[in-house]
C-alpha cells in the first residue's frame, strides 16, 4: 500500500481519485496531521467536466437516464422530462432525511467527507468539480453534517446517512460548525460560502455510494492496528509481572510457522522486553531447575513454559496483523472508487447502470475484523485472570494488594484488583457477543428492487464497537499491570516497558488501599486511543502510519 496518501502541489494536497490511503484517512479525520489545504488535481477537474459534458448531451437527447431523467429503484420506470431534473435531485436528498440514532463523532464525518470528495474526483460520477470544492470548503472549515448513525444497508450505497451530506451542502438541516450546533445555512453563510444548487446527478452522486461505510471501515481499522500493538505490549507486561518464559516469542519459533502478522508480532513483544530484569527465558529456567540426580521423578519448582494466554498470544494478535494486510488493502480499493450508479465513460461516449455502491467487500472485511480484535479482548482478559490471582501469578499478592501485617488496622480490608477482573470479564463477554457477523444479514426492501444488501455499514459500525470494548478491557488490565509491576520492582523492567509505566503512573496512582479506579480506566483508554502508550514505547507516529513496528526501531 501506497504511503502517500494524495497528490501533493505547491498549495497542499490534492484528490486524485487514486492514491487516497486508508491510514491517512483515519490521521486526517481524527487531527493527526498538520492542517493541510486539501483540493482538487488538475486531472480529476478534467475528467469531472468532461462526463458532466457527456450527461448533458445524453440528457438532451431526452433518453431516460438512471437516478437523472428517472425515478429512483424501482420507481426506474418513470421518467420525467430534462427540465424536472433539478427538482428531482433536491427531493432525492429531503426523502431520505430520515436516519435515526445518535450523530456519527466528527471524526466519522469527516473521513466521509474525504472519501466522497475522492470518489467523485476519479470523475465517472458526472458530478461538477464545483460539488467536491464545496464539500472541502466545509471540511476545511469544520462544517460538518450531523449524520445518525443508522439507516444504511450498505447498498445503494449508504442513502440515508450520505443524505445529511449533500443536505448540509445545499443549506438544509443543521451541522456541527467549529465544534457548535447551528442550522446549515447559517453556517455556510458565516463563512461566506452560498448553499449550493445541484444540477442534474449530483444529488444521487452525492448520496449513492458507500463513503459512510468505509468512513467507519477506516478509522476501524487504524484502531485494531493500535490494538494489536496494546496487546503485545500487555503480553510483554504479563511476562514480567508473572516473572514468566518469554522464550515462546524466541524467532526460531514463529520462522517455522510463518504467518507475517505472528513473526512480526512476537518479534514487537521480544523489542518491548529488551532490557527486561523480570521476564525470564528456559535457559535460566534450566540452570535453576533441581536436577534429578539419578531419581525417577522430581516436582519442578516453575513451570517449562507459560499458559496459552502468554504463550500463544502472536498467533492471536497475529490474526489481527494479517486481516489488516487485506482488509486494508480492499479499503484502498473502495475509497478510490466511483461507488455510484450511473457512471459516464467520457472517453468512449457510455452510459452504464451498474451496483458499484455495494459495499460487500467493506462488510466482509469488518465482519473478519472485529471478530478477530474480539479474540484480543478474551485474550487480555485471560492474562488479567492469572496477574490477579494468587495461585497463578508466581509470588504476587492476591488481587495485587499491597501486604500488609497481620496486626495492622488495614489488613483484610483491601480487595485491590478484585472488582477490576469482574468489569474486565463483562465488558470481553459483550465484546464477543458484538462479533456476530452482521453481512449475512441480508434485508429484501424498496418493493424488491434492493433484494440484496450488504449490511456493510452495521458491520464497519460494530467493529467500531468492539474497538471501543477492547479498549476498556486493555486498560483495565493494564492499570493491574501497572500495579503488578510495581510490586516486582519497576526497576528491573525493560526501558520501553518502563517508560509506559511512567505515562501511566502520570494519570493513575499507585492503588495502595481499595478506591475508585473508573477515572483511572478513563484515562488510559484516552493513552490507548490516542497512541500515546505506543509513542511512550517507542514507536513514533510516522513509522506506525508507514506500517512500521517496535522492533524495526530497536533493529535501527
Amino acid at each position: 500500500m501506497s504511503g502517500i496518501p494524495f497528490t501533493p502541489t505547491a498549495q497542499g494536497l490534492a484528490l486524485d481519485g487514486a492514491s487516497l490511503s486508508p491510514r491517512h484517512v483515519a490521521r486526517a479525520a481524527r487531527g493527526g496531521d498538520p492542517p493541510v489545504r486539501v483540493t482538487l488535481s488538475a486531472q480529476a477537474r478534467e475528467r469531472m467536466r468532461a462526463s458532466v459534458d457527456l450527461k448533458l448531451s445524453l440528457m438532451a437527447e431526452e433518453i431516460p437516464i438512471y437516478g437523472v431523467t428517472t425515478g429512483f429503484g424501482d420507481s426506474c420506470t418513470r421518467q420525467v422530462s430534462p427540465d424536472k431534473a433539478r427538482d428531482l435531485q433536491r427531493n432525492l436528498i429531503l426523502y431520505h432525511l430520515n436516519g435515526v440514532g445518535p450523530a456519527a463523532e466528527p471524526a466519522v464525518a469527516r473521513a466521509t467527507m474525504l472519501i466522497r470528495a475522492n470518489a467523485l474526483s476519479r470523475g465517472p460520477s458526472a458530478v461538477r468539480p464545483e460539488v467536491v470544492d464545496r464539500l472541502l470548503q466545509c471540511l476545511e472549515r469544520d462544517i460538518l453534517p450531523l449524520i445518525p448513525e443508522r439507516g444504511s444497508l450498505g447498498a445503494s450505497g449508504d442513502l440515508v446517512p450520505l443524505c445529511y451530506l449533500a443536505a448540509a451542502l445545499i443549506g438544509e438541516g443543521e451541522v456541527s460548525h467549529r465544534g457548535r450546533v447551528r442550522p446549515a445555512l447559517d453556517a455556510l453563510l458565516a463563512e461566506g460560502l452560498e448553499p449550493l444548487l445541484l444540477e442534474p446527478k449530483e444529488g444521487i452522486g452525492l448520496i449513492n455510494g458507500t463513503s459512510f461505510t468505509a468512513a467507519y471501515a477506516v478509522l476501524a481499522a487504524w484502531d485494531a492496528r493500535e490494538l494489536a500493538f496494546v496487546a503485545e505490549l500487555t503480553t510483554a507486561m504479563t511476562l514480567e509481572a508473572l516473572r514468566g518464559n518469554a522464550s515462546a516469542m524466541h524467532a526460531f519459533v514463529h520462522e517455522n510457522k510463518p504467518h507475517p502478522g505472528q513473526v512480526t508480532s512476537a518479534a514487537s513483544v521480544r523489542a518491548l522486553l529488551t532490557g527486561s530484569r523480570l521476564a525470564t527465558s528456559f535457559e535460566e529456567i534450566l540452570l535453576r531447575r533441581e536436577r534429578l540426580t539419578g531419581r525417577g521423578y522430581v516436582q519442578l519448582d516453575e513451570p517449562v513454559q507459560e499458559k496459552y494466554s502468554v504463550r500463544c498470544a502472536p498467533h492471536i494478535i497475529g490474526v489481527v496483523h494479517d486481516t489488516l494486510e487485506w482488509a486494508e488493502r480492499w479499503l484502498g480499493v473502495e475509497i478510490n472508487s466511483s461507488s455510484d450508479n450511473p457512471l459516464f465513460d467520457a472517453r468512449e461516449g457510455g452510459l452504464h447502470l451498474g451496483g458499484n455502491f455495494y459495499a460487500g467487500h467493506v462488510g466482509q472485511a469488518m465482519d473478519s475484523l472485529k471478530t478477530a480484535v474480539a479474540g484480543l479482548a478474551d485474550l487480555l482478559d485471560r492474562q488479567l485472570a492469572l496477574v490477579v490471582d494468587e495461585k497463578f501469578n508466581n509470588g504476587l499478592p492476591p488481587n495485587l494488594v499491597v501486604a500488609r501485617d497481620p496486626d495492622d488496622p488495614q489488613a483484610g480490608l483491601h480487595h485491590g484488583f478484585k472488582g477490576m477482573q469482574i468489569a474486565a470479564s463483562a465488558v470481553t463477554a459483550e465484546a464477543l457477543k458484538q462479533a456476530n457477523p452482521a453481512s449475512v444479514f441480508s434485508r429484501s426492501t424498496e418493493a424488491h428492487n434492493q433484494d440484496k444488501v450488504s449490511m456493510g455499514t452495521i458491520a464497519a459500525r460494530d467493529a467500531r464497537t468492539i474497538n471501543g470494548l477492547v479498549r476498556e478491557t486493555a486498560a483495565i488490565h493494564l492499570l493491574a499491570l501497572a500495579q503488578a509491576i510495581e510490586l516486582r520492582g519497576v526497576e528491573q523492567s525493560s526501558p520501553a516497558i518502563r517508560a509506559v509505566h511512567a505515562l501511566i503512573r502520570e494519570h493513575s496512582a499507585f492503588v495502595d488501599r481499595d478506591r475508585r479506579l473508573d477515572r483511572d480506566i478513563s484515562a488510559v483508554i484516552h493513552l490507548i486511543g490516542s497512541g500515546a502508550l505506543r509513542r511512550a514505547a517507542g514507536l513514533d507516529d510516522s513509522a506506525f502510519t508507514a506500517g512500521g513496528t517496535l522492533a524495526d526501531v530497536v533493529a535501527a
